[in-house]
């Protein structure tokens, strides 16, 4: 799919946040997706204010207040409003790349920018983004790869997350299993977001892997987990997504990993034995 094909659908809407941030050049602008994240939002939004200068948003039919937590925001600038979910298993999958191709060309036209950071609101990355991009690192690439590994409820600590918590290092134990998420990226035209290349642009041809992620998808609550096994049940391919959170229902609480492996706590223990998935 073509950059030209990234349009707006009948049902989809743009609606303006702050618009004292359009039309500026900025250093660090934040591109994300979402459905219904109004439990963890608030957080989200206020862990990004001091690190980037403008967040853009899509919004895919949440039945929660996640459009009015963004839009009362300082730093969102615009969002993307989709009015109808599409529940079939093919959309969904091509919606990992659409919505956030939809994002860029937005963010290329209404708010120029140096860097993109494109993260989901269940993400929390550990290190100065504003700095890295900054500095020597940000200098040699046209991109970086962030390291993130998931956190798991234990017998220990399976409190449900509440909204007067920060989410960063909510939980104490982390899987081993260690993703390369394309996160952080410098503007310029070739980056473009492809049918079927989910959450990873291409264009870049100067790589580097670092920071650190924490990833929450599995350890809000044990409702949330089971929220989470049901939607991938029904909504993704057995063969792809649905077969192993089918096993995974009822099995929120966690002793090893989904994989399993040890839990570690956050931290070097964690780093040293990662392992690449």
């Amino acid at each position: 799919m073509t950059d030209g094909e990234w349009q707006l659908r009948d049902q989809e809407e743009i609606i303006k946040g702050n618009e004292a941030l359009l039309g500026k050049k900025h250093l660090l602008v934040a591109m994300t997706r979402m459905r219904n994240e109004a439990l963890i939002l608030p957080d989200t939004l206020d862990y990004l204010a001091s690190q980037v200068d403008a967040i853009i948003a899509y919004d895919d039919a949440s039945s929660d207040q996640s459009i009015e937590i963004l839009r009362s925001h300082p730093k969102v600038a615009l969002i993307v409003a989709n009015r109808l979910w599409q529940s079939d298993m093919t959309e969904r999958t091509r919606a990992e790349s659409r919505h956030r191709g939809l994002l860029l060309n937005l963010a290329q036209t209404e708010l120029s920018h140096e860097w993109m950071f494109c993260f989901d609101p269940d993400e929390r990355v550990t290190g100065d983004l504003r700095a890295f991009v900054q500095g020597p690192s940000g200098d040699m690439c046209d991109g970086v790869r962030v390291e993130l590994f998931d956190a798991y409820m234990t017998h220990e600590d399976k409190e449900p997350y509440t909204p007067d918590r920060k989410l960063l290092d909510f939980r104490r134990f982390y899987g081993p299993e260690r993703r390369e998420i394309l996160m952080l990226w410098r503007d310029h035209p070739d980056v473009r977001f492809v049918e079927g290349g989910g959450r990873t642009p291409v264009g870049m041809s100067a790589l580097n892997t670092a920071l650190y992620c924490q990833h929450y998808g599995k350890s809000l609550s044990i409702p949330h987990w089971e929220e989470t096994c049901d939607y991938y049940i029904r909504y993704f391919p057995p063969e792809t997504y649905g077969k192993k959170w089918k096993k995974r229902k009822g099995k929120a609480i966690h002793t090893v990993s989904d994989f399993n492996r040890p839990l570690y706590p956050w931290g070097e223990q964690l780093f040293s034995n990662a392992i690449p998935i």
